[in-house]
């Protein structure tokens, strides 16, 4: 029986709940011409959504056994920090304590809270953490609420008290506080700090060759036989007539990846779509022509979050700030009834231009 049945977490992150990769493992590399070696895989249901972790590395069961209850302990500890559907958690006890007064948090937190607060000045606002009474008013958080459009005075009410500056942060002494009755809600950066955290542990535990993914936020190390076969990772392609299908194959290396998009959760109303993607600068669900972005980073927290950023400010800002601060991604834009692939020339830095050339993506760059 697989350890995360015997204690169900609550979601963490219903709010951007994308499955926007997949880890692919099936096919050799070109040239490669040796069978890949079984990999141990540990899988399972967290934060709302799944976990895989894949192991290249040679294990014996005991060590497996271990590995699997340290990679749980992992996600766990962030849940108990970081989840809005725990009254238990951190994050709830900050967001029901009374205005003004200061709260001790973990490190981990105070290193998201940090995170987000870098964001959201490098998205100008497009990225903040305060959002959540606005999330839950769109239907789209723990309060579960129908899903239908909200009264306009509410919703310019709530939207009036967003903002970072509603939270003040002690790093020093590890406490914050809230100066303004704002719901914080870390949906768009925990997963991916998690995702660093469980990577983290395997090296500290001496793994060279793993994957990690959760809930479409992906990290790898080393190759996928121990050797020389990069780890596959497939990009979905969104269809709203069938199940997305993975388009674009990419190998990856020492690295992260994160998806966010509007694809896979929204509601509809007098036909009319509602992403559960919120712009905080506006109070209401993206409209533009973006259906998802992949930004690749060293860090999966910072990719998640860019991600999440970069989703709102659009295909054209979102793209003009990817060139400006060199941010490797792939946007997929709908365009007359298909789509069109983009990448950013940090992109093209890293890969090459000849899988760029063989995938079919198009690389904007600056004007």
């Amino acid at each position: 029986m697989n350890l995360a049945s015997r204690s169900p977490l609550l979601p963490l992150v219903l709010a951007a709940l994308l499955v926007g990769l997949s880890g692919c493992d099936d096919g050799a590399e070109p040239g490669a011409e040796s069978e890949p070696q079984e990999l141990v895989s540990f899988n399972g249901d967290i934060f709302g959504t799944f976990y895989q972790v894949a192991i290249a590395d040679s294990l014996d069961t005991g060590r497996q056994e271990e590995l699997e209850q340290g990679i749980l302990d992992e996600m766990h500890e962030v849940d108990e920090q970081m989840s809005t559907w725990r009254d238990d958690s951190e994050l709830s006890a900050l967001n029901q304590a009374p205005i003004g007064e200061w709260q001790s948090i973990s490190d981990e937190f105070m290193q998201v809270l940090e995170l987000s607060q870098q964001i959201n000045q490098q998205s100008d606002g497009a990225f903040d953490v305060t959002i959540g009474s606005l999330v839950n008013l769109w239907s789209f958080g723990p309060e579960a609420e129908p899903q239908e459009i909200p009264d306009e005075a509410v919703l310019e009410e709530r939207l009036a008290t967003v903002g970072m500056d509603a939270i003040e942060l002690d790093p020093d002494n590890l406490r914050v506080r809230r100066l303004r009755d704002v719901y914080v809600d870390l949906s768009a950066i925990a997963k991916g700090f998690a995702t660093d955290e469980v990577a983290a542990y395997l090296e500290r535990q001496g793994i060279e060759n793993y994957l990690v993914n959760l809930g479409g936020e992906v990290k790898v190390k080393g190759h996928r036989d121990g050797d020389s076969r990069l780890w596959r990772i497939g990009i979905e392609v969104p269809s709203d007539a069938s199940q997305p299908r993975a388009e674009h194959i990419i190998g990856l290396e020492d690295i992260s990846i994160a998806t966010s998009g509007d694809y896979r959760h929204y509601f509809e109303q007098d036909g009319k779509r509602y992403s559960h993607t919120i712009d905080p600068r506006t109070g209401r669900p993206i409209t533009h022509r973006l259906a998802s972005i992949s930004v690749v980073h060293s860090s999966n927290a910072m990719a998640d979050a860019l991600a999440t950023a970069l989703t709102v400010l659009g295909e054209d800002e979102g793209m003009d700030m990817a060139i400006r601060d060199n941010i490797a991604v792939v946007m997929l834009v709908r365009s007359d009834g298909d789509w069109e692939s983009r990448v950013s020339p940090a992109f093209v830095e890293r890969f090459g231009q000849e899988m760029v050339d063989s995938l079919g993506l198009k690389v904007v760059s600056a004007d």
